[in-house]
């Protein structure tokens, strides 16, 4: 006799079984099949293979199947190598996975130290206030991933690298334009183009998630936070520039997070000092807002950054960033997204000023989160990772719903291929030319 889970796999990773078992515990089903099983063949679930190199070409392989591949279930057993490392996983290695969280300064410290290697953080995001020039970006990033040694999982090192105001690389790379001016030429070649030269950025200092493209419809002119950030005001512009600078990011072996869901450009509040308010209804928003998110979908992107934006009309009670309703009835159900979804920063003013910080961080991965950001205090980093902890042992959090986030992020990280391998401080004299050709080639040189 034999036992076999079925797993849709795509770019987006394995459809998970923990989602389609619900409450039925991942480690009682893995023992039964380990039981019944007496031969079998072990899935790949790696449908983006990458080549680890820091050179300029394409690294993010296509897969060979045909476009189907999404409905088309494999065949996987108990040898599922994603399953068998999460049956080695503790508790509190699993939560830790589920943590993104900031640097306090420019140098590494004990704190950054302690969190990635006793708790065994899931990953870093850094900040402008990090980076003093290109050797001391370089060497905080080594240091971080030489922390991560004794850890078989490698960390995810994040940064919001988008082009315009919004860039985090050093001085010695040149500027790239804003999304805006981007999106005013009208070309998605364009879009892609940039695309590979931020991710070209981020490969060769060694970081391996941009928190990119943002498809946000810039719809409101008092909107103080999202403006040339976004490829323009119309859907349509919007959806086809930011899929093609996804591809163009995914292509060269840096992971994509598109943001922010359900859409922020129709605030007229900035969600990192206050929460912003929007009295749409579903209806609306899968009008406007929501298009270039189902196209994303449709491209199987890797992950989802969801906004702190009150929604009245759908949820009056909580965020989307905090929202069943939002992200488990709307994300994962109407659009159907079963790939990594994450909040933006926990310490965001939205949130830190209207909510209690450990009931948020219960709040949105009961809700379907698989990532909890928290960009600022190590403090607060310890205390989402205790509130998850202790919510485990008391009830409110079933280790059947932490599985399934963690068969997610580990599906991401073996797609791209994540390690921890420190990389040298690089010459991007290259690089650097390569952007000034794409620059003066497109009319953007001037683009600010």
């Amino acid at each position: 006799m034999s036992v076999i889970i079925r797993q849709r796999t795509n770019r987006a990773g394995t459809k998970s079984w923990l989602h389609k078992l619900g409450a039925t515990s991942a480690l009682t089903i893995l023992c039964a099949c380990l039981l019944l099983v007496q031969s079998c063949s072990q899935a790949n679930s790696t449908n983006h293979p990458v080549n680890e190199s820091t050179n300029d070409s394409a690294v993010h392989t296509e897969p060979s199947s045909s476009s189907d591949t999404a409905s088309t279930p494999t065949e996987t057993t108990a040898e599922d190598p994603i399953l068998k490392q999460l049956s080695g996983m503790s508790l509190e290695d699993k939560i830790g996975q589920m943590i993104i969280a900031g640097v306090e300064s420019k140098e590494f410290d004990s704190d950054i130290q302690q969190l990635i290697a006793e708790d065994k953080l899931g990953g870093i995001i850094l900040y402008k206030k990090n980076i003093s020039d290109l050797t001391g970006m370089v060497t905080l990033v080594n240091a971080l991933k030489h922390s991560n040694a004794n850890n078989p999982i490698p960390l995810l090192i994040s940064v919001d690298q988008e082009g315009g105001k919004v860039s985090r690389m050093p001085s010695e790379f040149i500027p790239l334009p804003t999304s805006q001016a981007v999106g005013a030429t009208n070309e998605p070649a364009l879009a892609a183009g940039m695309g590979k030269l931020l991710a070209q950025e981020l490969k060769l200092t060694g970081f391996n998630m941009n928190y990119a493209p943002v498809l946000d419809v810039n719809s409101n002119p008092d909107n103080p936070v999202i403006g040339d950030r976004a490829f323009g005001s119309t859907a349509d512009l919007v959806t086809r520039m930011g899929i093609a600078e996804m591809q163009g990011i995914r292509d060269t072996g840096i992971i994509p997070v598109v943001k922010h869901f359900p859409g922020h450009g129709d605030t007229s509040v900035d969600s990192h000092l206050d929460l912003p308010v929007v009295y749409k209804t579903k209806e609306e928003l899968a009008q406007l807002e929501w298009i270039p998110f189902q196209a994303a979908i449709e491209q199987d992107t890797d992950a989802i950054m969801v906004a702190h934006i009150l929604f009245p009309n759908i949820d009056a009670d909580k965020p989307a960033s905090l929202s069943s309703i939002i992200i488990g009835d709307q994300l994962r159900g109407t659009l159907g997204y079963d790939g990594v979804v994450m909040t933006d920063d926990l310490t965001m003013g939205a949130i830190m000023k209207n909510f209690d910080l450990a009931e948020a961080a219960l709040d949105t991965v009961l809700a379907g989160t698989d990532i909890v950001m928290v960009s600022h205090g190590y403090e607060n980093a310890r205390l989402v990772r205790s509130t998850l902890l202790k919510s485990v042992e008391e009830g409110s959090l079933s280790v059947e719903r932490i599985d399934q986030s963690v068969v997610r992020i580990l599906t991401l990280k073996q797609r791209y291929q994540l390690n921890d391998a420190e990389v040298p401080v690089p010459d991007v004299t290259k690089l650097n030319a390569d952007i000034k050709a794409w620059l003066q080639a497109t009319g953007l040189n001037k683009a600010k």
